[in-house]
């Protein structure tokens, strides 16, 4: 199979590729997707073999509007509407009481959801052309840096699917925040591009799972995307580094090496002579690392860095996204190093 690269005026032919089954590499605000028709239960088991995924491992269904999710949800609670009109469209995945019409390959056989609208005017047109849900993970292989742009999606499923469509690079930078509505306290389950804070500014109070902050214990069944496995890792281990930013700094130039990659605050990139190192903002601006982490993470892959260490944001808004795919992508290998500053 040759990868086709569509642009975005190929709405059509993008969504006549669903349509039949197809597998379609999809921008959104967050990182680039492998879409498939959500209702055909063949593509979206050809979604987990292009990406090697686990079985176990759910997709979230991407619709164009709040009106889609009666659809495929039941006992929609009245916060999924607030929340979809104050967030969507917008990087938030909320999980739902699922139909019987989803398919459990989308669910792997979980009596929930994820509902996702993205942000994005191409994949939104591409959707409502294609007349069905689109179930769509991240657009990388499993385990792999999650694809910010049409290239790096390409580096990873080329000859695995048919198309990917150029939608330009991604503004946000990291998957959606996904939030579990079928509790009795609203759950966060996955830290994204909308922060804790913006949800417990609607919310009122919003519980954090484990998940988030430590690995899930062996035999315990991920809820959502992202939860469970080893994500975002490049070639090389990572080890990261928390604390105080002068802090990080000191300790990776104690330990740095020959072969040593770096993933750092914008201040302190000269403080690693000989080492590979790869920037991605201002200690002080979330945002901009949840832009760049992922590129820093997949730059290693084509240099001889041995080890990598990366200083780790505080969890502050979009920090606590940036920590947590830092932490995924190195297995959950950290140093704390606490408040001082070494």
């Amino acid at each position: 199979m040759k990868t086709r690269l569509l642009t975005e005026r190929d709405i059509d032919a993008a969504a006549t590729i669903l349509r039949r089954g197809g597998l379609l590499g999809i921008p959104t605000e967050t990182v680039y997707g492998l879409g498939a028709d959500g209702l055909n239960p063949e593509a979206v088991r050809r979604i987990f073999e292009a990406k090697g995924r686990p079985q176990d491992n759910p997709l979230i269904l991407h619709i164009p509007e709040a009106s889609w999710l009666e659809r495929y949800c039941r006992d929609v609670p009245a916060a999924a509407y607030t929340l979809a009109e104050r967030f969507w469209p917008g990087p938030l995945t909320m999980i739902l009481h699922r139909r019987e019409n989803v398919p459990d390959e989308v669910t792997c056989g979980l009596g929930t959801v994820g509902m996702r609208c993205p942000n994005h005017p191409v994949t939104l047109a591409i959707i409502r052309a294609a007349e069905a849900p689109v179930a769509a993970p991240s657009g990388n292989r499993s385990g792999r840096p999650s694809p910010t742009c049409a290239a790096h999606m390409m580096e990873d499923m080329n000859g695995r699917i048919d198309a990917i469509v150029d939608g330009g690079s991604c503004g946000v930078g990291v998957e959606s925040t996904i939030i579990d509505l079928t509790v009795p306290m609203p759950r966060l389950l996955r830290p994204g591009g909308l922060s804790l804070e913006a949800l417990r500014a609607v919310l009122g109070e919003v519980a954090v799972d484990g998940a988030v902050l430590a690995p899930m214990a062996a035999g315990e069944r991920p809820r959502a995307p992202g939860m469970k496995y080893r994500h975002y890792a490049p070639k090389a281990p990572v080890t990261v580094v928390t604390g105080q930013a002068v802090g990080t700094a000191r300790y990776i130039r104690e330990k740095m090496g020959e072969h040593t990659g770096v993933i750092c605050f914008d201040e302190y990139a000269g403080w690693f002579p000989g080492c590979i190192v790869e920037s991605i903002g201002s200690a002080g601006a979330p945002e901009e690392q949840a832009r760049r982490v992922f590129d820093a993470l997949r730059a290693f892959d084509s240099t001889d860095a041995a080890e990598i260490f990366a200083q780790c944001p505080g969890d502050a808004g979009l920090g606590l996204a940036v920590a947590n795919r830092l932490k995924k992508a190195a297995g959950f290998h950290t140093v704390d190093l606490g408040e001082g500053e070494l």
